[in-house]
């Protein structure tokens, strides 16, 4: 009896055969919170290499997955309220779930299930998952506070000089 051995392929339609994905998620009408949303549509796609996906994820949770498995990496920009100083920056290489930070904002417990959900399906992706703090979430609000809009172009110019590290 012959076993079948499966082969994992990309998924053409949700990684337009790209390798890298950017994806901005987060609270539009949240105030900070919805920075990686606004992160994602506000940058000039022309500064990056060609081969890139852009998403904007909103608060897409689960149905991000057939995005984030179908490309070998993906950048995530995110809000966090962790404490630090507002419109702080971090770089993480979350692996788990339990590699996120402990006050990542509402909407990102849906993040962590998806990392775990790759992990035990074996089809997770290297993340750079790039944080900026914030202070509050402020509801049927759509302006960022000065230092969040202040640290877009600065994520902007990491994540580019991030995809130019990486050797695929």
């Amino acid at each position: 009896m012959e076993t079948a051995v499966s082969t994992r392929k990309i998924d053409e339609f949700h990684s337009d055969g790209n390798t890298i994905l950017v994806l901005g998620i987060g609270n539009y009408l949240m105030g900070d919170e919805g920075v990686g949303v606004h992160f994602i549509n506000r940058i000039d796609k022309v500064q990056f290499p060609e081969g890139i996906s852009f998403i904007d994820g909103g608060t897409g949770g689960f149905t991000l997955i057939p995005y984030i498995e179908s490309h070998q990496i993906v950048i995530i920009v995110d809000a966090t309220m962790d404490g630090k100083e507002e419109g702080t920056i971090s770089l993480l290489k979350p692996r788990f779930s339990e590699d996120f930070p402990i006050s990542l904002s509402g909407h990102n417990f849906g993040l962590k299930d998806m990392v775990e959900i790759l992990s035990m399906t074996d089809t997770m992706p290297e993340i750079y998952l790039y944080t900026i703090t914030i202070l509050k979430m402020e509801p049927m609000c759509m302006q960022l506070s000065p230092k969040v809009e202040a640290a877009i172009e600065k994520v902007t110019a990491e994540i580019i000089q991030q995809i130019e590290k990486i050797k695929i």
